[in-house]
């Protein structure tokens, strides 16, 4: 009998799963997604900002794509409970889906300060497409636009802001920007550059309240004196879509806790995504990637063994990488990591700054900015990950590296690196082209 696979959230892990599902299983089987908004790709959101790209092109799978895979939809509805005991979720509606195996994969919402008036109009997040057009619709020419955050998802919109014509400030409650992607001496780099592009920067900045005056916002601040501005964005993080699974029996800690095969502590049930906490490639322990990569290799793993294959999944590597005017900015595995050796270079009048992080003679972390328009910069960013990826031994070329910070591709080519990585197809044998759909595999 076919089994009835249950994908609850139609991200990027969700619709990898199902693709997966379709391209390994042996005998057609019965999928159904549940999922609150049409499958799109949060990723592509900044350029629908910006209006590179038209609204109908965030979208990754059509009606027509999911009725040719076979797929009955749930759309507009949330998983409300998870009875694991009776294989059965319960939707926000009443409705009551049957399943023999199901995924979790649904996602984050943002967060926003927990201050007076950040729930007001004027004031938005950015982390769904119905915020986005909010956003959109509220930015004109000349807007006096202020981020509260300098984060990740900060630094993904805002070429996006000034591309509009809007005039940017950036405020931050942290000793520097981007906390949790770049350490003290690239978050330095990396504001002046901002502050030479015109965009206004606080740091240690913290907001007490926001209010409305006449139209426009106006953020109280502890000190340092007020903002008045014409448009608020609360990038100030996200958190997991995990509540509804209260009393499931699922084993929650930051995340759904998952085996090397994305399975819960209960057999039939999968995560993937933002809300699974999995293996860390470097660490080998538990934690919980809310990253596109990871989203996307968690569904290709989940589908295959929901489609009755036996695939162990190596471990997730951090990956955050952005461009701001023009400035690429990345970190790459445990960058942070404060028992490890380091090696780093700046040369701040490009401005470029590399940081290598090791664990003997292996790369376990690396920080990298520099101009887009560098040509070693693009490469030396595809170098490092692949290092730290591979974990390869990079034996003397480390005393190199230490004399020569910037001179990565001889050790890169030297170690053979490429070759380490080639074989590592997620599933274990070559991808297949995307087809009809825009689906990554």
């Amino acid at each position: 009998m076919a089994r009835r696979h249950l994908i609850i959230g139609g991200g990027t892990a969700g619709m990898n799963a199902i693709r997966t599902i379709r391209e390994e299983e042996s005998e057609r089987s019965t999928i159904t997604l549940v999922s609150a908004e049409k499958p799109y790709s949060r990723m592509v959101l900044p350029y629908y900002l910006d209006r590179s790209i038209a609204e109908s092109h965030e979208f990754t799978a059509t009606a027509r794509v999911l009725a040719d895979w076979g797929v009955t939809t749930h759309l507009g509805k949330r998983a409300a409970a998870l009875d694991t005991s009776a294989n059965v979720c319960t939707l926000d509606d009443g409705t009551k889906v049957e399943y023999d195996d199901c995924l979790v994969a649904t996602g984050s919402s943002a967060v926003r300060a927990p201050v007076p008036g950040a729930d007001g109009p004027g004031v938005h997040s950015f982390w769904t497409l119905e915020q986005a057009r909010g956003v959109l619709a509220q930015i004109q020419p000349g807007s006096h636009v202020v981020m509260v955050g300098a984060g990740f998802i900060a630094f993904t919109i805002l070429n996006s802001i000034l591309a509009l014509g809007a005039k940017l400030t950036i405020v931050e409650v942290a000793p520097r920007i981007l906390p949790r992607m770049i350490d003290d001496t690239g978050a330095g780099l990396v504001q002046t550059w901002l502050e030479k592009n015109g965009v206004t920067v606080r740091v240690g900045a913290k907001l007490t309240r926001i209010d409305d005056v006449k139209g426009r916002r106006r953020l109280k601040m502890a000190a340092g004196g007020d903002l008045v501005v014409d448009v608020v964005i609360m990038a100030t993080g996200i958190r997991t879509n995990l509540e509804w699974l209260k009393n499931s029996g699922v084993k929650i800690n930051q995340g759904v806790v998952v085996d090397d095969r994305l399975r819960s502590s209960v057999p039939n049930v999968y995560a993937a995504g933002d809300v699974a906490e999995g293996r860390d490639l470097i660490s080998q322990t538990n934690a919980v990637h809310a990253i596109e990569p990871t989203a996307q290799e968690h569904g290709r793993i989940v589908g295959a063994n929901m489609a009755g294959k036996d695939v162990r999944y190596r471990g997730s590597l951090i990956i955050n990488i952005v461009e701001v005017c023009h400035l690429d900015v990345a970190s790459f595995g445990a960058w942070d990591d404060a028992k490890a050796e380091t090696m780093s270079g700046v040369k701040a009048d490009r401005p470029a700054y590399r940081k290598l992080l090791w664990r003997g003679d292996r790369l376990t972390g690396a920080i990298i900015l520099g101009p887009s328009s560098d040509i070693w910069t693009t490469n030396d960013v595809g170098m490092l990950k692949g290092l730290v990826q591979s974990g390869v031994a990079l034996g003397s070329w480390k005393a190199h590296l230490k004399k020569n910070p910037f001179d990565i591709k001889p050790a890169f080519i030297a170690t053979k690196t490429t070759s380490a990585l080639l074989p590592e197809t997620i599933l274990g044998r070559p991808s297949k082209a995307p087809g009809e759909s825009p689906v990554a595999v």
